[in-house]
């Protein structure tokens, strides 16, 4: 029966440390943008220009 006590204690702080947690990430501003991730998948990726040169002299 004192098992229970002990994991009820142990539950209890780990309840707590995340709740601490989530007050400090919402205390520095993680999640106030909420727009970006939304339209993240409309932007294009960077395009990876390719010098000619390098791909001449790769093929021969």
């Amino acid at each position: 029966m004192s098992v229970i006590y002990i994991l009820l204690a142990i539950s209890i702080i780990v309840a707590i440390v995340f709740f601490i947690a989530f007050l400090l990430a919402v205390r520095k501003g993680q999640y106030d943008d909420s727009y970006t991730p939304s339209v993240r998948m409309l932007f294009e990726d960077e395009l990876v220009t390719t010098n000619k040169e390098t791909l001449t002299t790769e093929n021969d």
